[in-house]
């Protein structure tokens, strides 16, 4: 199982938000790559960003960051918010990121995201709130269902799925397993968990259930409650 730690990116800087909700933003760093640094160091294989600007306005909006972070240091870097088009896509794989996580273009058009998982690397956000797909940064819930939403994707070349519950996200109140490994029976595909992470019992139960391929570390990691070199540790990561 693979420990993803999460930088979201607000006007440049590392954040972590309550439920998505951009004014909850807590401002953790204004040198987000150093962060990333720390994250190597650590011993982490992969890096989580989130461009939060950039998926409510559709398109990139920490470009300068983005590129920061990957010229200071040599983690995989999966890369979501606001990516819509493959000229954004293929502009991310030109700046050296290597997957990219297509959110509400999932809801609105997934035949474009099996298009773009036959030639590039995809992965598919799946945010749900009571088990119904959010979408446009999380500020509108649809009508679909999380797992059928899931089952599209079935057998489609989509390398993951980053499934997320909002309610949890950020509250540092457990992640919602039972949530996650119903996104993974459905599609078949290697299934991260994100949201709610709040300590190692988090890390340990993700991992004993057998269904979940990652999980994605944020606030517990920030507020200091979960040591990541202990989580890596723990799933045999290094």
């Amino acid at each position: 199982m693979d420990i993803l730690p999460a930088i979201d990116l607000k006007d440049g800087k590392a954040v972590r938000l309550s439920k998505g909700l951009m004014d909850s933003a807590k401002i953790y760093s204004d040198e987000p790559w150093q962060v990333a640094k720390k994250f190597e160091e650590l011993g982490s294989k992969w890096l989580h960003i989130v461009d939060l600007n950039g998926a409510f306005a559709g398109e990139p909006a920490n470009l300068e960051q983005i590129k920061k972070i990957r010229e200071n240091c040599n983690l995989k870097i999966e890369l979501g918010g606001g990516i819509r088009d493959e000229e954004t896509i293929k502009m991310y794989i030109e700046l050296g990121v290597d997957r990219l996580i297509l959110g509400s273009i999932a809801v609105k058009d997934p035949q474009f995201v099996k298009d773009m998982a036959a030639k590039y690397p995809i992965a598919v956000g799946i945010d749900a709130m009571d088990g119904m797909v959010a979408v446009e940064g999380w500020a509108e819930v649809s009508s679909m269902k999380a797992t059928d939403l899931a089952k599209e994707f079935a057998n489609a070349g989509v390398e993951a799925i980053i499934c997320t519950d909002i309610s949890k996200d950020g509250m540092l109140c457990g992640v919602n397993v039972e949530f996650t490994e119903s996104i993974a029976l459905a599609s078949g595909i290697d299934t991260i968990a994100s949201g709610g992470v709040k300590d190692i019992t988090d890390v340990l139960e993700c991992k004993d259930n057998g269904n979940i391929a990652g999980m994605i570390v944020g606030k517990a990691f920030y507020e200091g409650r979960l040591d990541l070199k202990e989580a890596f540790d723990t799933v045999g990561h290094i």
